[in-house]
């Protein structure tokens, strides 16, 4: 089934970053968005999936994509995907600003792309001539050999300082206008944050093009694919979602090299921002300590979550009946998010993946969910009359005389007990419980904080 949301983005002017491995697109890309997205590395081949970012300058925004660097060379891991990637923006994109190495000068790969790719688009081409870090650097920006690429005189910046990067804006928006497809102020919107986490090849990636409804990043049965957080903006009747596509999480033991490691790193950063996560588990595989661990780490930080059981058309079984046992067994396996929600779904085939936009909305709200101190009290009432508090630690019996809620996304409760005493973790699980049949906390853990009264 096709996904009924619509990508924010695309209604923005669009600039394109292209050009061969390692002249600084990401760290040019990040300059000009103003962050830290995509991850800069000497590695070539770092970027694989074009990002895309919203850049303001002179009070407009317009919309920026880091392409994956080309070598033209069919050995290279993930090549063919890469350039794939680089025709969609180039595509997308009303400009496009080829980026070099003033360092190196014109090398081969540039006179190619410039022959087979760049002569061939209709639109306005700004050569760039990056890493002229010093003054005698931009001495080579003069060399004749620039111009025999019929692409003019190239705008020579430093995207690591920031020289001159303002002057190629400027020149971006002076095109922009030329073309008339001028930059605009973006609308402002409160989204529901969404971050898609799980192990490699769960079908994360897939996941995310197919709620977007675009094959915005790359999907493919090499580990760790995925390096970068992706961001897309959609709209689902009148709401807004950004999800974020991260990279697959595994132990540190089978983390391999300092790219996986670093992109490890900015997928626990997206946790730290995101109001829900889906944690895609696959079908096909039993479930791991990775996600039990992760499962843990999301529990800890106290996160909304629906758990996605993807590639559920590949089960033997696919019927209610199997539906039942596999939500057992994973509830057996994850307690620590017994609170969240399952939803199985299909991202190749698209199988219920509509499904999860009312989920997300539901979820939103039930983090956001205030119980005055009334209600409350009416619960803690309900609640000791089924139950009597059970003990914790100490030799008294202990007593709960109030309740009350004192945060919300997610919720906090407070209870108040007897001096010297405190309540069984049992009892705070059978009230959080309770909390849920009664009140509609959907996807959202709940945390009780015990304040004991001064005699």
């Amino acid at each position: 089934m096709s996904t009924p949301a619509q990508i924010i983005d695309q209604k923005l002017p669009t600039v394109a970053l292209i050009g061969r491995v390692n002249v600084g697109k990401s760290t040019l890309f990040n300059r000009i968005v103003g962050g830290r997205d995509a991850i800069v590395s000497p590695i070539p081949g770092t970027t694989r999936t074009r990002n895309i970012g919203l850049a303001i300058w002179r009070g407009k925004n317009f919309r920026l994509i880091d392409t994956g660097g080309l070598t033209f060379h069919e050995d290279v891991p993930l090549e063919k995907e890469i350039i794939e990637q680089t025709h969609i923006a180039l595509k997308e994109a009303d400009i496009i600003v080829f980026v070099t190495d003033i360092r190196d000068g014109i090398l081969l790969q540039e006179k190619n792309l410039t022959k087979t790719v760049l002569r061939k688009q209709k639109k306005p081409v700004i050569l760039v001539a990056n890493k002229a870090d010093k003054s005698q650097e931009m001495l080579s920006g003069y060399d004749p050999e620039w111009l025999r690429l019929g692409l003019g005189e190239p705008k020579m910046i430093s995207a690591q300082t920031g020289g001159g990067v303002g002057d190629l804006l400027d020149e971006i928006y002076k095109l922009l206008k030329k073309i008339k497809v001028n930059p605009k102020v973006a609308e402002e919107f409160n989204p529901i944050k969404v971050a898609i986490m799980g192990r490699p090849n769960v079908g994360k990636s897939s996941l995310f093009n197919k709620l977007i409804g675009e094959e915005r990043v790359i999907v493919s049965d090499m580990a760790h694919t995925t390096r970068e957080p992706h961001d897309t903006l959609v709209q689902v009747e009148k709401n807004y979602y950004l999800f974020i596509d991260t990279a697959g999480i595994r132990r540190k033991a089978k983390v391999s090299g300092a790219l996986e490691k670093i992109g490890i790193g900015k997928s626990l950063e997206v946790m730290e921002r995101a109001d829900i996560i889906l944690l895609v588990l696959d079908t096909s595989e039993a479930i791991s300590d990775q996600d039990q661990q992760l499962a843990g780490f999301l529990e800890r930080h106290a996160k909304s979550v629906i758990i996605i059981v993807n590639k559920w058309d590949l089960a033997d079984e696919n019927d209610e009946a199997m539906r039942k046992e596999a939500t057992k067994r994973i509830y057996n396996h994850l307690p620590q998010i017994a609170f969240a929600p399952i939803v199985f779904v299909s991202a190749k085939t698209g199988f219920r993946t509509h499904q999860i936009f009312p989920d997300l909305v539901k979820a939103q709200a039930g983090r956001k969910i205030v119980l005055d101190r009334k209600e409350l009290d009416n619960f803690l009432h309900m609640a000791v009359k089924r139950k009597l508090p059970t003990r914790g630690l100490g030799v008294h019996h202990p007593r709960i005389s109030g309740m009350q809620q004192i945060g919300t996304e997610p919720p906090v409760m407070e209870v108040f007990i007897k001096n010297k005493t405190s309540l069984h973790a049992s009892y705070l699980q059978y009230m959080k419980k309770l909390l849920r049949e009664k009140y509609d906390f959907y996807a959202s853990p709940i945390i009780i904080r015990m304040t004991k009264l001064k005699k």
